[in-house]
């Protein structure tokens, strides 16, 4: 088990390896191919994991890179770091891309549930804007592979296997701590909750009057009296 004080360093293994990686189309993507060839080599460049969302390594957005983000049209960039790691995994270009850097450690016990509507968002955003955004933390196989992984669950209401297996056809080095892949499961049910809590809500909405919604509005908006046998339960 990685020490969380310590930076997880790139792997480097000398060892070559090729595999054929079969892949379903990719949703909103009019990418036909059947399979994609990965080899070992690709582990230090960025993929397009669905149409404007890149996950890659540090090694993908370095100063000797400048040209080829820009030939992918990359717009935005999230860094993955921990302090420990912040002299060497850093925005390199402020001045040409919208950079979100986020603190954290590639520890089991890290919480990397909390950042995963910040960075949905800040994804939704670039896309909205005709913009790609690139994920990276350093070796770009557990934090920011979580990351992406939690963002195409949500965008497409894909199960964590199935976003995980997605993400992985694109990017097969990708290889996520126990604890970050213990989160995703539970972020998968979370998710999927609030999608119902919105559901529910929607189609009781739908079935009210609008002369008797507009009087509930009407109420909700002034405190309920000391009389009242109702309770208020917070969320």
């Amino acid at each position: 088990m990685m020490n969380c004080t310590e930076a997880a360093p790139m792997e480097d293994n000398t060892e070559e390896s090729k595999r054929s990686v079969n892949i379903m189309k990719a949703p909103g993507s009019t990418d036909l191919c059947d399979h994609i060839d990965w080899e070992y080599a690709m582990r230090r460049d960025m993929q397009e994991i669905v149409p404007g969302v890149y996950l890659g390594p540090y090694a993908s957005a370095m100063k000797s890179k400048l040209n080829d983000l820009m030939a992918h049209g990359i717009t935005h960039i999230i860094c993955i770091r921990q302090s420990i790691e912040a002299s060497f995994v850093r925005p390199n270009f402020p001045q040409h891309f919208n950079y979100l850097v986020l603190d954290i450690a590639d520890c089991p016990t890290e919480n990397i549930i909390k950042h995963f509507k910040q960075t949905k968002d800040f994804i939704d955003q670039c896309l909205q804007a005709g913009g790609k955004t690139l994920v990276h933390g350093n070796g770009g196989i557990s934090r920011s592979a979580a990351v992406v992984i939690a963002y195409i669950m949500v965008k497409f209401s894909l199960t964590c296997s199935e976003a995980m297996s997605w993400v992985r056809n694109r990017r097969f080095c990708i290889s996520l701590n126990e604890g970050f892949q213990h989160q995703l499961h539970e972020y998968e049910h979370i998710y999927k909750a609030q999608l119902l809590n919105i559901s529910q809500d929607t189609s009781q909405s739908i079935g009210v009057p609008n002369r008797k919604r507009k009087e509930m509005d009407a109420d909700s908006a002034s405190p309920p009296s000391s009389s009242s046998s109702f309770s208020l339960i917070s969320s």
